[in-house]
């Protein structure tokens, strides 16, 4: 591949506080004068000022995470909360600049520059308001959030159950707010295409067609813990069902109505984020913030054909020793072959789960620290598969009160590939996103918010990563089950070619299929959903393989420097110590590392 060249974030938004941060620095002289320790008290205080700001503001993120403060309420989604936020973040950054690295230590000095980076990178965000474009049909748009949520929250007092019924009653006005800022994105001409939209009123009928006992909503109903007496169960069973009936299946009923009166109408005919105002201007800053790197589109598109061949020849190679001349005739094999489907949602969900040990005995040999919390194999909710991957991970609790979930997508399950389960299964759970996300929660010694950082390309670069370290491990016996690894990673290299052909080289989406089906056996059904995924979510699926070939590179860079010296172990374990990084800074770090074990 080409060598990448690292995204240094952009200055605008410093720039543009330059008179301030002067008069700031003329006013902050005796802190710049403070001794080392002094800065970092202050430091330390202003790490936790700002997470737990960052709480208040996002208390669906406290709740993710186990922190229970603020279960009774949900996001101020309204332009003001919005750009007061924007205002709080600003005067974090001046004060995070005011304050002089020298003298700190090596994690302290991290810390100031990932938080200036990240403060930075939503001032500039700010230009392109994304708020205006808040619904797609992905999960963790505002019809399916909630739903989600619910079923990573613990229900063990009346207080829970009664911050859940507070939640409910707030609902309608969160979906009031979304929509005047979707109007406001009508005005702005900021609208997604009109077909995604489609899907995502579906889901919103779907939810508010439900019986409100039967509803997602009113999960926690299904058991409640002994210790509630009966009375306040019924009381508990009564307000709730309530709430959902006469609140927030309206609410969804209105939201529907606004999505095919006057939203989906407005939507916009062209899939590329290009047909938007500014649309090459936002798309090129997706890319920088997606994979902390300063390639162009025209790079990425580059790098991803090249390893779409390099993937097709190894692919290849499998074919001809299963007896196959070429890729098209063992593609035409494998779907035609019913023994390569599921036969059932069981059967699939098994298939997940028959990987998952064999992998958790092997980690010992690969890493020196392992993640305490435990995973689980989990269903998908039915309200968000039809339009999910294959599968995702829901992150668990930094106290292992709820595990961690790979969830596994059973819609039209006998039309999904059982070759390729293997693949994702380390890429979700372990070695991949349980791992890693696992990890970096239960890190001691750095601020919180650093436990929580979700730089996508080391995310997800680490989770592909975490693919080919099955086949270094000895793992993919099965020739098929090879194969479907090497079509999980072209599956990610197609990424780069069909992202930026829809988002920069204006290609109709019938192209982005046509694409994968030239060059996959991929199932049908998980076509279309990824194809629709790119549009939904430009630039995120970028990150995958421009952070797996970086840390791959990195590894290469270590054995080549460490020869007889280099460890696997603590290779991953120098990866992993800090929690998620950009990757430039993952480079500059492993290069330190590199230098000190050479020395040593």
């Amino acid at each position: 591949m080409k060598q990448l060249r690292w995204f240094v974030p952009a200055l605008s938004a410093l720039l543009l506080l330059a008179p301030a941060l002067r008069a700031q620095s003329l006013t902050a002289a005796p802190a710049a004068q403070a001794s080392p320790a002094e800065r970092s008290k202050h430091l330390s205080d202003l790490f936790h000022e700002y997470w737990e700001a960052y709480l208040r503001y996002s208390p669906e993120t406290a709740s993710e995470i186990g922190d229970n403060r603020y279960n009774d309420k949900i996001s101020d989604y309204s332009v003001k909360a919005y750009n007061d936020w924007l205002a709080q973040e600003q005067n974090f950054l001046l004060q995070l600049a005011a304050i002089s690295p020298d003298g700190l230590s090596d994690q302290e000095k991290l810390s100031r520059e990932l938080l200036l980076r990240d403060l930075t990178t939503d001032q500039e965000a700010s230009e392109f308001k994304e708020w205006e474009m808040p619904v797609t049909q992905m999960y963790g748009s505002i019809q399916t959030l909630y739903p989600q949520l619910v079923d990573q929250l613990s229900f063990k007092t009346v207080k829970d159950y009664d911050d859940w019924i507070a939640r409910l009653h707030a609902i309608p006005h969160a979906f009031n707010q979304v929509m005047t800022n979707m109007s406001i994105g009508i005005d702005d001409h900021r609208v997604p295409p009109k077909y995604l939209l489609e899907k995502a009123l579906q889901q919103v009928n779907d939810l508010a067609g439900q019986k409100p006992e039967d509803s997602p909503f009113a999960q926690p109903l299904k058991k409640f813990p002994a210790s509630i007496p009966a009375a306040e169960q019924q009381r508990i069973k009564t307000e709730m069902l309530d709430a959902i009936s006469k609140e927030v299946l309206p609410a969804y009923v209105r939201f529907g109505l606004f999505l095919k009166a006057t939203y989906i109408p407005a939507g916009r005919d062209e899939p590329g984020i290009w047909a938007l105002p500014d649309g090459d201007k936002y798309y090129q800053f997706l890319i920088r913030r997606t994979t902390t790197t300063d390639l162009t589109a025209e790079q990425i598109h580059q790098i991803g054909l090249q390893e779409v061949q390099k993937d097709e020849a190894a692919m290849l190679a499998i074919a001809q020793k299963l007896g196959f001349k070429d890729l098209a005739s063992f593609r035409a094999s494998i779907n035609a072959n019913p023994k390569l489907k599921a036969t059932s949602a069981d059967q699939l969900m098994a298939a997940y789960k028959g990987y998952i040990d064999p992998m958790r005995a092997k980690l010992p040999d690969l890493f020196g620290r392992l993640p305490k919390a435990p995973l689980e194999v989990v269903a998908m909710p039915d309200f968000v598969a039809k339009t999910a991957p294959p599968a995702y991970y829901d992150q668990g609790t930094p106290d292992g009160s709820r595990p961690g979930r790979l969830t596994v997508n059973l819609y039209n399950a006998t039309d999904r590939d059982l070759y390729s389960v293997e693949s994702v299964a380390y890429h979700e759970g372990i070695p991949g996103h349980h791992l890693q996300l696992s990890i970096a929660q239960e890190l001691t010694g750095i601020p919180e918010f650093r436990k929580y950082e979700g730089y996508t390309a080391f995310v997800e670069g680490w989770a592909l990563y975490a693919e080919q370290l099955g086949k270094d491990a000895g793992f993919y016996q099965d020739p098929y089950s090879d194969y479907g690894r090497l079509q999980a990673d072209i599956w990610r290299a197609i990424r780069l070619v069909v992202d930026t052909g829809v988002h920069h080289d204006h290609w109709t989406r019938q192209q982005m299929v046509d694409f994968f089906h030239a060059h996959t056996a991929m199932d049908e059904t998980t076509t279309q959903a990824e194809v629709d995924r790119y549009i939904a979510w430009p630039g995120q699926a970028l990150a995958y393989k421009v952070g797996q070939l970086t840390i791959l590179e990195l590894r290469a860079k270590a054995q080549k420097a460490l020869g007889d010296k280099f460890d696997i172990k603590a290779f991953h374990d120098e990866v992993l110590d800090s929690g998620a990084l950009p990757l430039d800074v993952l480079a500059s770090r492993m290069d330190a590392w590199i230098a000190q074990q050479k020395g040593q």
